[in-house]
């Protein structure tokens, strides 16, 4: 399966009809499955679905690191993918203990958990070593669309981006849905180690408390999000010591939580 499409078009500009053609975002089920054994299914773009399957299961805390996952096979099934994913014993323990059937709408976060103590669990607070400019910040959101080549290409796609403490951005992972892209990227964070190094998350989205929760997850100190945050994300970040930076655009951004995070030019020098 491809991340993009060719449909016919039927185009109505100013009074006139025109047969066309027009490139559309991919979206197919991916259902994820540990050691054979189902766990969720998600609409998701068919791109860098090892990154999906490692970040979703270190965001769901199935896995403690990248290593609990052994290996990772995409299989065309009737209907859509299997990301089969094989764990290490330990990680399928806390598999089975969370079982889930989830079913839902594109990477949906939350359609089929059991019960709300599930859904409602704030992580343990992240570090505090994190210290970023306002410029910095602000380079890291102008440089976002230019990472986002499906997005261009069909404006129907979510991108989240890995941003040095400067605001150059290393990694970004885009899908039809907020919460895959994110995954992807905390996937490709996990894989990447060390090479990663301290940074920050820009996502194209609103934040809600499922963003925050992944990026705590893990351990990452600032989310920063083009729209709003809600009032959940804002109460999830506060409990976890997390940065919520929202309606960020050239020019101007908003700080709910953690603003001692976002410092002045010569304050910087413990995080450039």
């Amino acid at each position: 399966m491809k991340p993009t499409g060719v449909t016919d078009v039927t185009r109505w500009n100013d009074g006139q009809l025109e047969a066309d053609e027009d490139l559309v975002a991919g979206e197919c089920a991916v259902a994820i499955t540990y050691n054979r054994h189902p766990h969720v299914v998600m609409m998701a773009t068919p791109t860098n679905l090892d990154e999906l399957g490692l970040g979703f299961s270190l965001a769901e805390g199935l896995a403690r690191q990248a290593g609990d996952i052994r290996a990772s096979r995409v299989i065309e099934r009737e209907g859509g993918l299997e990301l089969a994913l094989t764990v290490t014993p330990d990680c399928f323990e806390r598999v089975q203990g969370q079982r889930r059937n989830l079913s839902g709408r594109t990477g949906c976060g939350l359609c089929g958990a059991e019960s709300l103590e599930q859904v409602m669990r704030p992580p343990s607070p992240v570090g505090d070593t994190l210290r970023v400019t306002h410029r910095a910040l602000q380079r890291g959101v102008a440089a976002l669309s230019a990472q986002q080549p499906l997005q261009a290409a069909t404006g129907a796609v979510h991108c989240a981006a890995w941003c040095t403490p400067g605001g150059d951005i290393l990694a970004a992972r885009e899908d039809v849905g907020r919460h895959n892209a994110l995954d992807k990227l905390l996937g490709w964070r996990a894989g990447a180690g060390d090479a990663a190094g301290m940074g920050f998350v820009v996502v194209t989205s609103r934040a809600s408390y499922e963003m925050v929760q992944k990026c705590a997850m893990a351990g990452v100190e600032l989310l920063v999000a083009v729209s709003a945050p809600t009032t959940l994300a804002i109460a999830f970040a506060r409990h976890c010591n997390l940065t919520l930076a929202g309606f960020a655009r050239p020019g101007r951004h908003n700080l709910y939580t953690g603003s001692s995070r976002i410092v002045e030019e010569e304050a910087a020098d413990g995080g450039e």
